[in-house]
């Protein structure tokens, strides 16, 4: 806490300015506030008229309008604040900056090797395409049910490090967890291995802050915030979400767990924590690297020596037959893009089940378009499933989440609560042939806000893995039955007003 109420005294001042100088501005216009309020309704009018030709997710435009429409001077500032993409210009300034030294040269795209589905082949080169990322061949994957599993193997490849090791997460905190992870760093910094680390100044706001930064720089350890949080300004909707270890460009850790004791179990504020992750090795390791360099070269002052290459792999296919398991795309969503990649894939992915489709999340606020996707499967005979938290860790943002469950009840689909715990796991699953598991949230954020990683994985083992880690998770859960019609018209007004404002959230 407080660290908090430190970080709120130094955002005071200039909000302190920014309010004086307003107030100022005011005084000195009240003669011509006739104009000046004809200018607005005009210049708010074409904001409107901007905002719903724009191609944006419908819930988030509508949320946009009626606080427009409500409060046309208050309501136009906070959109273009806040609420306009535009505003992450700086963010996407310094990415495309590093992306044109990459150089890149259009990815191999082949047949893929999809048995005659071609449905399928569609699909993975509309992701390559999108995200310049190729898929590879999987030589091993292992999946971890929980945070407690992952975490010995995280500082036994740690301990075996021998050229980089390269850390981002969301969330730091120092613990057990951490400290035994910085004890390895400063060996291994020690021994000439090149480690750096990026967190998001935000999401470990209450737990690491610029005094960490010192400790780990003293060590030797390069740290940076990403978009630090030191003022009211538009780039501070846009948060690495990102989890992710990659140790000598050979061994790659991601997934929903960042690095806290709570994510391992040695805390239990929430009760059980229920968390899942992957390790993986070979090429598609490259993948990871290059997302963490390309962040590093956008945000830190002390750049990657050279040029930074994309990964190319124009021997995908096939692996050798004795470490085959299938393939993996690695990529991350941006914000800065005008289609949202993760979301996409999840409609696109749905649309072609036929037998299930299942997720893991710990947040539930769809916009649109995948909610329609998620019915339209249910309702012609796909089992879709979702497992939510039983115990929520924000209690607004748990009870936004349950007001899409009527809709979503209705619509055939199973909702199931982790009775022990919480959900923390962000994981699909179809059909016995495709999962996706990184850190993306079924919430507006993480699907259109957020910087996020996430792994589409094709016939590769890891996909009965999750198939049964989610069965043995569902035997833990309550299912969630819909609402009596006669007693949910006493909070459908609760739940519609929720889901307005749940794109904020």
């Amino acid at each position: 806490m407080g660290k908090i109420i430190r970080r709120i005294l130094t955002i005071i001042p200039a909000v302190a300015l920014q309010s004086l100088w307003l107030l100022l501005l005011m005084k000195w216009l009240t003669p011509y506030a006739p104009i000046i309020v004809s200018l607005l309704s005009v210049a708010a009018f074409f904001l409107v008229v901007f905002i719903i030709i724009k191609r944006d997710e419908t819930a988030y435009k509508l949320l946009w309008l009626l606080v427009i429409l409500s409060l046309p001077l208050v309501g136009a500032l906070l959109y273009l604040l806040f609420g306009n993409k535009r505003t992450a210009r700086p963010l996407k300034r310094r990415l495309q900056q590093v992306q044109k030294s990459c150089n890149p040269q259009p990815l191999p795209i082949k047949e893929a090797p999809f048995d005659g589905e071609k449905r399928m082949g569609q699909t993975v080169r509309w992701l390559e395409e999108k995200t310049q990322y190729p898929m590879c061949a999987v030589e091993q994957v292992r999946y971890y049910p929980l945070g407690d599993n992952m975490f010995p193997d995280m500082l036994a490849d740690l301990k075996n490090a021998r050229n980089s090791i390269y850390v981002e997460y969301f969330i730091i905190e120092p613990g057990h967890m951490w400290d035994a992870i910085v004890n390895e760093l400063e060996v291994k910094m020690e021994q000439g291995v090149d480690v750096r680390v990026i967190y998001d100044d935000l999401g470990s706001i209450s737990s690491f802050n610029f005094s960490n930064v010192r400790e780990l720089k003293k060590k030797g350890i390069p740290c940076i915030p990403f978009n630090p949080f030191l003022a009211l300004k538009g780039t501070a909707n846009y948060r690495d979400h990102r989890k992710m270890l990659i140790i000598d460009n050979e061994v790659a850790y991601s997934g929903g767990i960042n690095l806290s004791d709570r994510y391992i179990n040695l805390e239990h504020p929430y009760g059980h924590w229920k968390d899942t992750g992957f390790r993986i090795t070979g090429e598609p390791v490259k993948n990871f690297t290059h997302m963490f360099l390309t962040f590093w070269n956008a945000f830190s002052l002390e750049k990657e020596a050279g040029q930074l290459a994309m990964p190319t792999y124009p021997k995908r296919y096939p692996a050798p037959p004795h470490t085959f398991d299938g393939y993996v795309l690695s990529y991350y969503d941006s914000p800065l893009n005008h289609e949202a990649t993760s979301n996409q894939l999840f409609i696109d992915l749905l649309s072609q089940s036929t037998d299930y489709a299942w997720f893991f999340t710990p947040y539930l606020m769809l916009g649109d378009d995948l909610m329609d996707a998620m019915i339209s499967a249910a309702q012609r005979g796909v089992d879709v499933r979702i497992i939510m938290p039983g115990i929520p860790d924000k209690k607004l943002i748990f009870r936004m989440s349950r007001s899409f469950y009527q809709v979503l009840l209705t619509g055939g689909i199973k909702i199931y609560e982790y009775t022990p715990g919480f959900v923390h796991a962000k994981s699909f699953v179809s059909d016995d042939k495709v999962a996706t598991i990184g850190t993306v949230n079924l919430d507006y954020r993480s699907l259109f806000l957020h910087f996020e990683n996430n792994s589409f994985f094709y016939r590769s083992s890891i996909i009965a893995a999750i198939k049964d880690d989610f069965i043995a998770t569902q035997a833990k859960c309550k299912e969630v039955k819909p609402y009596d019609m006669k007693h949910y018209s006493r909070r459908w007004v609760v739940d519609g007003v929720l889901r307005i404002f749940a794109p904020l959230c």
